[in-house]
């Protein structure tokens, strides 16, 4: 199990999976993940950053998930090309072009997720960027004498029991609770909640985890108290306030779902947040890999 750290900033943002607060929170948990800096052709700064997993039929796979990470996507292209490993590679793409990875020799396996992202800055900003209906309830929030508090993530939280729980009662995957406690272990202060209460009772939490310039939404819960007094609405507020006076400028709010989950996804981008499109999850193998060069253009969207 190794890591490296970044020889230069890069000058985009690491999604989660590939920081290096990540790669601690994996290592925490037993979980192999490599990492490496390095310069493309025309001297671009690349980072790229690898779990080690075990799959039915495959048996070990490395995953690289949302990288390589560079300002070119024709360096990650290239990149990507010029890797040779010994087992599959599973690769979650993101901004690489579908020709590219069938040249690259990856077999596609699942179609494109979308993700809603938040540009933070200041305060004045962000609250122009709200939608007029999300900021009438964030208007509502603030006159309804919620009282808020920010404390470290910690395991005996009872967000991550309720997360849990919500998970299983509406069938979606989401970061587990251990996962999000280890982070919080490794990464002293990168893991934060945001917590609502009314009458002195909790009524709506969140779960904010930090890496670098870029932050993720992970987890949140409201009672219906908490929904009738707009509470999801305020903690997210007073959490881009607070990550964008600590220098984030980019906040990941998760996956859009319109079909399952049109609430969720208005409540994101009514935020302000931008969609943006992933590029699917494919795999490379040896055996795969000269059936991809060859497939048809029109099986992969």
């Amino acid at each position: 199990m190794a890591e490296m750290t970044a020889a230069s900033p890069l000058p985009i943002p690491l999604p989660l999976p590939q920081s290096p607060q990540y790669a601690r929170a994996c290592a925490a948990l037993g979980v192999a993940c490599v990492a490496g800096d390095e310069r493309s052709s025309n001297g671009a700064p690349l980072r790229w950053q690898l779990q080690s997993r075990r799959l039915p039929l495959l048996g070990e796979v490395a995953l690289l998930s949302r990288g390589p990470v560079t300002p070119d996507a024709a360096d990650a292209e290239a990149w990507l090309q010029g890797r040779r490993a010994a087992g599959p590679l599973l690769l979650n793409a993101d901004g690489l072009l579908d020709a590219a990875l069938r040249s690259a020799g990856f077999w596609p396996l699942l179609t494109p997720a979308t993700l809603a992202l938040l540009p933070l800055g200041g305060e004045t900003q962000m609250r122009a960027a709200l939608r007029q209906k999300w900021r009438n309830r964030l208007v509502r929030a603030e006159d309804s004498g919620l009282s808020l508090r920010r404390l470290p993530l910690h395991g005996a939280h009872w967000l991550l029991a309720a997360e849990a729980d919500q998970a299983r009662a509406r069938r979606y995957r989401n970061l587990p609770p251990a996962f999000l406690a280890a982070y919080a272990r490794a990464n002293p202060g990168e893991a934060l909640i945001w917590e609502a209460r009314q009458d002195g009772r909790p009524i709506a939490a969140i779960a904010v985890l930090r890496h670098g310039r870029m932050a993720s939404w992970t987890t949140g819960v409201s009672t219906p108290q908490g929904r009738a007094a707009n509470a999801m609405t305020l903690l997210l507020w007073a959490a881009m306030r607070c990550l964008a006076a600590r220098g984030h400028d980019l906040l990941d709010l998760g996956i859009l779902n319109s079909d399952d989950a049109p609430g969720v996804t208005r409540f994101k981008l009514g935020t302000g947040a931008r969609p943006h499109r992933l590029g699917g999850t494919w795999l490379r193998s040896r055996a795969l890999a000269p059936l991809a060069r060859r497939l048809p253009k029109g099986l992969v969207t």
